[in-house]
Formats: structure tokens, C-alpha cells, sequence
């Protein structure tokens, strides 16, 4: 499907500098399943700035300088309960990080569980995020959200001479409901949409657990501390556990502190050591 690109020579107020080139819709005209959704994309700024009700999936592009360029992608996911993207922590702020490195981002907005009230707070709490009873409720979302995953690791691939890329270095990184979005890419992926990595950042895993792990699996690299407030690191440790019974490649870095959501976030804490640890596996792959 042709894909609709609108080319924005903006700065990201707030975000520490960085420009985004360009913000791609992944599909052309309503996303497929969500066809009769009518609400807005809607983004709250402050110090802990969040996205919610994305209808449009888009890829918003961040390159690194180009003498620095090292021909590698990331598709980055961040999370937020399939409910909101932590865009700053999980998005922004990772993109920074990444193009340092000269690696570039592309940062997916995936379609998320409508919000239909001004109390988010409220309307959050009462849906008992984190429980099965939460998940079973948003699987339908949850599936479209992988399919915007699959969609846009098949479009960088397809696009890769335009940004100088390596198509075969382009991978998927995503945070908590992200991990979700990432571990389900890397159970699911077809020829067009496999990923060259995967690494799922304290990730809820989901259904997708039950799967086999593919044939031809990408190397995977997860991070996640055992204090994780949901029980994550269940999750971590499991994934870790199928690629390692299959002799698939893979690293997990468990931290004793850290919480859940750490992200990008300093904390003083060997945590904080988890984005060099990934970089030090992902110039091994």
C-alpha cells in the first residue's frame, strides 16, 4: 500500500533540541480495523509529556548527523499501557541517545484504547492496568498495535536507500507496552517485516508467550529490574528463557533496582548502565 509522507521542518518544543524531518502515516486513508474511529490524536505537554487516543499510526524520523551515520534503524515503541505513549522517557529521549550513536530513530505511534474522559488519572486507574482481566480487555488493540509494528519495520526496510540504511540492520525497540508491541513483532514477523534485532525494555509480553519462536528468530536483547512494579521481570526472564532453549541469540540484563519505566530516566543505579549495555550487544550483532 502506498504510504502518505508529510515532510515537517519543525523542532520538537522541549525535547532537548532534537528535529523531527518528517512524521510518515503508515497507511493511506483509516488504518484497517480501526476504520470507524472519529476521535483525536491528542498530546499533553509538561514535564512528563504523553500522547493519547492515536488513531493515525505514524513514524516520526530523527537522523543522526551524517558523518557519524552508521547505516543501522531502530523503530522505537514506547509505552504507556496501550493506553498513552510516554513520548519524552520511552520516545524522544531515546532518539537523542540513539543518534549520538549515529544510529537512526524512527518513532512509532501506534494505535492505542480510546480515553474518553478529561480525568485520565481516573479513567486509568479504573481500568486496573496491569491485571489480566486489563489485557484480555484491549487484546483487539493490542493486535493492531503489532500490526502497526509489523508495518512500519516492512516500511523503513522498504524505504532504507532514502535514509542511507542497511536493510539488513534494522530493528525494533520498545518499552513496557512497546515490549509488548516488540516481542510480538519478533513471534509474528513475515519475510517483509522481519527485524534485524529485537529488544524489549521491561516488556509485558502477553499472548504472544505462547507462541513458538521462529526458525529464523532475530537476536534479541531485553533489560528489565526485578523490583518492576507489575511483575515484569517474569515476562523478561520467560522470553529469555524460549531463545535460549532454541540456541537463539540473546542477552538479559536484570537489574536488582530500577523499578519499571526507567527508560531513559538517571537514577544513580547500575540501571542507568542499561542503553551502553546495548549498544556494546548491538555492534556484535
Amino acid at each position: 500500500m502506498k504510504k502518505i509522507i508529510i515532510i515537517l521542518i519543525v523542532i520538537i518544543s522541549g525535547i532537548n533540541g532534537l528535529y523531527a524531518q518528517e512524521i510518515i502515516r503508515l497507511y493511506e486513508g483509516k488504518a484497517p480495523g480501526s476504520e470507524d474511529w472519529d476521535w483525536e490524536e491528542t498530546e499533553l505537554g509538561g514535564g512528563f509529556p504523553l500522547v493519547y487516543n492515536v488513531v493515525d499510526p505514524t513514524l516520526t524520523v530523527f537522523e543522526p548527523e551524517a558523518e557519524i551515520a552508521t547505516g543501522k534503524a531502530v523503530v522505537v515503541c514506547p509505552g504507556g499501557a496501550f493506553c498513552m505513549l510516554s513520548i519524552a522517557n520511552e520516545g524522544y529521549d531515546v532518539a537523542k541517545w540513539l543518534n549520538v550513536k549515529g544510529i537512526t530513530v524512527f518513532i512509532l505511534k501506534y494505535r492505542l484504547d480510546h480515553l474518553k474522559t478529561n480525568d485520565l488519572a481516573k479513567e486509568i486507574a479504573d481500568r486496573k492496568i496491569g491485571s489480566e482481566e486489563h489485557a484480555k480487555s484491549i487484546q483487539p488493540i493490542i493486535e493492531m498495535a503489532l500490526e502497526d509494528g509489523r508495518t512500519a519495520i516492512k516500511y523503513v526496510k522498504q524505504h532504507a536507500s532514502e535514509y542511507n540504511l542497511n536493510p539488513d540492520s534494522i530493528g525494533i525497540m520498545g518499552f513496557s507496552a512497546g515490549g509488548t508491541v516488540t516481542s510480538g513483532v519478533a513471534f509474528t514477523y513475515d519475510a517483509d517485516s522481519r527485524p534485524a534485532f529485537v529488544a524489549p525494555i521491561y516488556p509485558y509480553v502477553g499472548y504472544y508467550s505462547k507462541n513458538p519462536v521462529p526458525a529464523d528468530a532475530p537476536p534479541m536483547f531485553i533489560a528489565c529490574t526485578t523490583d518492576d512494579g507489575f511483575g515484569f521481570h517474569t515476562h523478561a526472564t520467560a522470553l529469555y528463557n524460549k531463545w535460549v532453549t532454541v540456541q537463539k541469540a540473546t542477552e538479559l540484563h536484570m537489574f536488582q533496582k530500577g523499578e519499571h519505566g526507567f527508560g531513559m530516566k538517571k537514577q544513580g543505579l547500575p540501571v542507568d548502565n542499561w542503553t551502553e549495555q546495548f549498544i556494546e550487544w548491538l555492534n556484535l550483532q
